[in-house]
């Protein structure tokens, strides 16, 4: 199913053509005189779960107000429909007191109809569809506690706000949906090469991806990974992390500077095998800008920034800043529908680091023994039985 037609505040609600409902009750068609809110979410993506609780919490307050949500996983990657269904079902266990239905979509009859019209590349994207069949607002999940008030009582679809956020959405969205679009057959090539270890096109791809989209730094990153694990290229790899550091640290942008890190500093997904000085040096540098941050115009959450600048004064000795930076890691997710996913790696990577049990709320956790220096493993819950529903 192709769709040519842009999808924007004020068109009609497209088709709701999901191949199965895995939770609530199946939803055929948006009927007239309701409030629908449609999110696509994945199991998967780290703030899906946050967007989840948020929707849960909006459908208990406006259900008397004829508002009804719903979601669609439509962007599930597995070995196939079977292992995304059980997925997204293990996946939705997490929210016990889940109170809006929940389908499951393969055929990509969805992301054709809703996603790649509005120009929507990334997720948790919410649709709101207003009484009578009409798209009233897209976007984050979080800017409905603003929105739907005003949609409710009628004043939103004509105020000058919506028109300016609309606007906004697609100066922003539509540039990076039509990069993006360029940019899959490149990341394919990429892909494809790396399965039969086809180093030379691996590369060529990446060099494409670059010159493609100079500012993105996922290109960058690829380019580290496949020289470090791929070609075992060091020499190679050593020049082009320092330049992917240094440039990170000229643009001060969060989404950069954790992904050098994270190659800097990280045992499993970085470049452990280059020098530890050379990476110290690189860790050094990254933290002071990493810290130096405005946070509160920050586009990374604080536990993100803080848990990988961690990682680097465990690995140098500094342990004690180390706990401390986990330590504020956990703190800021107090309120913000914490990921349970994040907040048992924040306590059990604390844990390790500490040498002791750890807890947070009802979660406790105790460190893994024989943990060599530097490594960070998975500390055990002081209840096995909890590991099974948090992870």
């Amino acid at each position: 199913m192709e769709s040519n037609k842009i999808l924007s505040v004020e068109s009609r609600a497209p088709a709701l053509e999901v191949r199965d409902w895995v939770r609530g009750e199946a939803l055929a068609s948006f009927q007239p005189g309701k409030v629908y809110i449609l999110e696509f979410c994945g199991t998967w993506c780290d703030d899906c779960e946050g967007a989840m609780r948020d929707l849960i919490e909006l459908q208990e307050a406006y259900k008397d107000r004829g508002v009804e949500v719903l979601a669609v996983a439509a962007h599930e990657g597995a070995a196939s429909a079977d292992e995304a269904r059980s997925n997204l079902v293990a996946w939705l266990a997490k929210f016990p007191n889940l109170n809006f239905p929940v389908g499951f979509d393969d055929t990509g009859a969805m992301d054709t109809l809703w996603m790649k019209p509005s120009f929507s590349i990334v997720i948790p994207r919410v649709f709101v569809i207003d009484r009578d069949g009409s798209i009233a607002f897209i976007g984050k999940p979080g800017k409905l506690h603003d929105v739907l008030p005003q949609l409710l009582d009628g004043t939103w679809r004509t105020s000058a706000q919506a028109e300016a956020a609309e606007s906004e959405r697609i100066a922003k969205d539509e540039p990076k949906a039509r990069k993006h679009a360029l940019n899959k057959p490149i990341r394919g090539k990429f892909c494809a090469a790396w399965k039969i270890e086809d180093w030379k096109t691996a590369l060529t791809a990446v060099e494409e991806g670059i010159a493609l989209d100079p500012n993105d730094p996922d290109w960058r990153e690829s380019h580290v990974v496949l020289l470090h694990h791929g070609m075992r290229d060091m020499e190679s790899c050593l020049a082009v992390l320092w330049q992917f550091v240094r440039e990170a640290i000229d643009r001060g942008d969060a989404h950069w500077l954790v992904k050098a890190m994270i190659q800097v500093i990280d045992q499993d997904l970085g470049c452990a095998n280059l020098p530890s000085t050379e990476r110290f040096a690189m860790g050094k540098v990254l933290s002071e800008h990493i810290l130096a941050l405005d946070f509160a115009q920050c586009n990374l959450p604080a536990s993100q920034l803080f848990q990988e600048v961690a990682r680097y004064y465990y690995e140098i000795g500094n342990k004690d800043r180390a706990v401390e930076l986990l330590e504020l890691a956990l703190k800021s997710l107090d309120g913000h529908g914490a990921n349970e996913d994040l907040q048992l790696d924040l306590l059990e990577t604390l844990a390790n680091y500490k040498g002791e049990a750890v807890c947070s709320g009802d979660v406790c956790v105790v460190p893994r023994t024989n943990i060599s220096s530097g490594a960070t493993p998975k500390a055990e819950l002081e209840n096995p039985a909890e590991r099974g529903a948090l992870e």
